[in-house]
């Protein structure tokens, strides 16, 4: 995949996220942690859409690390990006942008 080809995941995933959001109140990485520590949903209709939205965000962690493995080999074949010029990009340890 292209660096413009990831970017368009992100924010795709990024879009069906919010809706999800929207829908049950929390943010998509709260909601992924509960998840994992087992909760389950309250309504047998809402299996489906926490099933897709977990799925969600597992290819939004997979594409951001695709990004940021893409983005470290750009910057060892040149230090510029983005039609030459610089843009660092500011993430803290755990590759959330600061």
């Amino acid at each position: 995949m292209t660096l413009q080809d990831i970017l368009a995941d992100i924010h795709a995933i990024n879009e069906d996220l919010e809706a999800y959001e929207s829908k049950y109140g929390v943010l998509s990485e709260t909601f992924y942690e509960s998840y994992t520590n087992g909760e389950e949903p309250e309504n047998e209709y809402w299996v489906l859409d926490w099933a897709d939205w977990v799925g969600a965000y597992k290819i939004l962690i997979r594409r951001k690390e695709q990004y940021y493995r893409t983005i470290q080999d750009l910057r060892k074949q040149s230090q510029t990006l983005v039609g030459g010029a610089k843009y660092p990009i500011a993430y803290s340890r755990d590759r959330k942008f600061i």
